[in-house]
């Protein structure tokens, strides 16, 4: 790691309208957009899209339905961006709902965020037709699909023709619509990978701080893949927000089976993800060199271009040309959050010439709250905070980590309808506890142990968090996923068990198929080797299905079904 901490000029604006106006301008008939339909690449300029959301927003003003809370579900696609950023101009609130939940989880938050109206695509048009006397608050159901209206099913399309003819007449109804940039603008529920979903409520003036600071501390190219969910704050905010700010050119991907593909179509600069998408392009990548017998030779080049780089020679992108190529010959940058990112990982990708800036975020806070940067990146951190906020540490432990707490302008006001649960994480003086524990290093930079509700504590009394451990059996090349959790006795903690979920392809190709336990656990001895005593694994099962996981694969810890009851 060298150099230090920089932050780039303020670019101040005031509301996501600002924002757009900026961006239309500034961008003009720039590419803001590329995706894939019908087998071909759509491209939308700046202008374009701008003039979009201005119409649809003038539609749904005309017709009094922006004065609500308006909830959207689809796959990720540009009408669910046309229909984010319409309704972030307007005076209604925003829901945005996870397209992989089951139905009655999406009625029940339809129900419990209030919606008066839902976008959504052909697949839960259906649905919603199947459960419509569950959902009486819901005046239209807006389609993405739909080219005629039926009911209160709206055909998006003409409603977006609707608002050009209105615009064309001389309506100023939407532009001119008021809102407190401090009152609520987006409920994102939100159950992290644990208990039941709770209403995350962020006002503009959080979203926007989240934009402006985080380019503050951030660095982005101009052309980028979108990857992750668009119901998380993740992607909505820095993944989105971040980029129409910045003028980049958005390429949507559609499916997550068909990243790599697009990565070569769309050739990213940049690109956001999640650790799970980082660990699997990493294992792609060292899986392709063994089968090539290149590992002795790719091992030997990244050793000399270590040499040549202190000799201020950088021939990274020359030297891994084919590796590169994989990924669409452009990537330069990989922004990771959302948990942690082994260092050896983002050590390897540094190595061919992209670099991976680890960052930390929750959706109470926007969701973001370091970032590593280009000239300042430590893969062991997450990174430097955003300039507009405090961090301190509550309850710190005798290795010298606390509970982090983050006050600033990017915290949530609360959860929807639910003070109970919001008085336990936000205090009256604005203090939100995140249940998350880290430390802050000498340079600065956020440094995180573990979750708060994952922590074991052994009968000893040691402290340990699974994560960590977790981080070091990740290394074995044939684990796909891996859990580790207690063992219990008469109520008490006694040891560790690692539950892993196996690469059956990568068990077969190394041969080891016939006696897989005792290779398993010699490499987990060999991983943890350097660990204290009671941070070693002493039980180790064999699952035969992957762990149940959130949109943004995350293991769900405290799902029944990820955890084997006879331990």
């Amino acid at each position: 790691m060298s150099g230090k901490i920089v932050y780039r000029e303020l670019r101040d604006f005031a509301s996501i309208k600002e924002l757009m106006q900026t961006a239309a301008k500034e961008g003009g008939e720039k590419l803001a957009f590329r995706y894939k339909k019908g087998g071909k690449v759509v491209d939308v300029t700046y202008t374009e899209f701008y003039n979009t959301t201005q119409a649809l927003g003038t539609a749904l003003s005309h017709r009094g339905l922006t004065d609500g809370h308006l909830a959207c579900i689809g796959e990720n696609s540009y009408n669910w961006i046309v229909a984010y950023l319409t309704v972030l101009q307007s005076k209604g609130v925003y829901i945005p709902i996870d397209a992989e939940l089951p139905q009655k989880d999406v009625e029940h938050i339809l129900e419990e965020g209030d919606a008066t109206l839902c976008f959504c695509s052909n697949k839960f048009e259906t649905r919603f037709k199947e459960s419509e006397n569950k959902l009486e608050n819901i005046k239209y159901f807006i389609c993405f699909d739909r080219e005629e209206d039926d009911g209160k099913y709206l055909s998006f399309t003409k409603l977006i023709e609707e608002g050009k003819k209105l615009l064309k007449e001389g309506s100023t109804q939407f532009i001119e619509e008021e809102r407190d940039e401090y009152k609520m603008k987006l409920i994102s529920f939100t159950s992290g990978t644990t208990g039941l979903s709770k209403g995350v409520i962020l006002s503009e003036h959080n979203i926007v701080s989240c934009i402006k600071y985080g380019l503050q501390v951030a660095h982005v190219y101009d052309r980028t893949l979108s990857v992750l969910p668009y119901h998380h704050t993740y992607e909505a905010i820095p993944g989105i927000l971040v980029e129409l700010r910045s003028t980049v050119t958005i390429c949507i991907n559609d499916s997550r089976a068909a990243t790599l593909k697009n990565m070569l179509l769309f050739k990213p600069e940049h690109i956001y993800l999640v650790p799970a998408f980082v660990e699997v392009f990493y294992k792609k990548v060292w899986e392709n060199i063994e089968k090539q017998g290149k590992t002795a030779l790719i091992k030997n080049a990244i050793k000399v271009s270590r040499v040549l780089r202190k000799m201020g020679i950088d021939v990274r992108r020359k030297l891994f040309k084919a590796i590169h190529a994989a990924f669409g010959g452009e990537l330069k940058e990989i922004v990771c959050g959302g948990a942690p990112l082994r260092a050896e990982v983002a050590q390897f990708f540094d190595d061919i010439g992209i670099i991976v800036l680890n960052g930390y975020g929750i959706t109470e806070c926007s969701p973001l709250v370091s970032v590593n940067q280009m000239q300042f990146n430590d893969p062991a951190t997450v990174g430097v905070k955003l300039p507009c906020i405090d961090i301190k540490f509550e309850d710190v432990n005798e290795d010298g980590n606390g509970e982090i707490c983050v006050k600033g302008d990017t915290v949530m006001l609360g959860y929807y309808k639910n003070e109970e649960e919001t008085k336990k994480v936000l205090t009256e003086d604005g203090w939100f506890h995140t249940g998350d524990y880290g430390a802050m290093n000498d340079k600065g930079q956020l440094l995180i142990t573990g979750r708060k509700k994952n922590l074991i504590v052994l009968k000893n009394g040691k402290n340990i968090y699974p994560e960590e451990i977790e981080n070091y059996i990740a290394g074995i090349s044939y684990i796909k996923e891996l859990m580790v959790y207690s063992i219990e006795e008469d109520g008490q903690e006694v040891g560790l068990c690692a539950e892993v979920f196996l690469d059956k392809a990568a068990v077969e190709e190394q041969g080891i198929g016939d006696d897989v336990m005792t290779h398993l656990k010699a490499d987990v001895k060999n991983a943890c080797a350097h660990l204290p005593v009671y941070k070693q694994i002493s039980k180790i099962v064999i699952r035969d299905k992957e762990f149940v996981k959130t949109t943004t694969n995350k293991i769900k810890r405290q799902d029944p079904n990820n955890k084997t009851l006879d331990k």
